[in-house]
């Protein structure tokens, strides 16, 4: 009963949250279940190339982490970041990918 409350009460409170913050999330389960579907892959098959396995799951992670700094950067009802307009924490989100994406690259060689 106390589980439920708490899953009803979260449901209320997100049903609150901006399209944009509902979008990241989103993508913050895909970039999960893209790790955890090459967690699995890898433990069913085996890690011959470990250094693709790495830079995927790294990838990955490092991708949803960054996600995790947008979302909070965008998010209005964080006050932290009330000097950070969304286009420049967009513009940093993207440098950011592309240098994570770079070293990944570089790492799968």
């Amino acid at each position: 009963m106390v589980v439920a409350a708490i899953v009803n009460a979260f449901k209320e409170e997100y049903k609150k949250s901006p399209v944009r913050v509902k979008v990241l999330d989103a993508f913050l389960v895909y970039a999960l279940a893209t790790a955890g579907v090459q967690f699995a892959y890898m433990m069913l098959v085996g890690t011959f190339p470990f250094n693709a396995f790495l830079a995927g799951f790294l990838s990955c992670i490092g991708f949803f982490a960054l996600t995790v700094c947008l979302r909070m950067q965008v998010d209005p009802a964080n006050k932290d970041f009330a000097g950070i307009s969304p286009e420049r924490a967009f513009a940093d989100y993207c440098l950011a990918n592309l240098v994570l994406h770079l070293v990944v690259w570089n790492y799968m060689g």
